[in-house]
């Protein structure tokens, strides 16, 4: 795995934890920028993973 996707992951862990713990104290704005994070590490990853892909150089085949 790259840098990119430890730290894709890292902000889905870590929007995970501050949802549940902006649950757990009743703070709205730590748990709103938890699901930010969440959905953020996930859309990025996304973007990343389908520009490599269209970016990606086929080999050519000689007959």
């Amino acid at each position: 795995m790259s840098r990119i996707d430890w730290a894709c992951l890292g902000a889905v862990i870590l929007g995970f934890v501050l949802f549940l713990y902006g649950a757990n104290v009743f703070n709205a704005v730590v748990g709103w920028v938890g699901v930010y994070f969440f959905f953020g590490g996930i859309l990025v990853f996304l973007v990343l993973y389908i520009y490599g892909e269209l970016t990606k150089k086929e080999e050519v085949q000689n007959p």
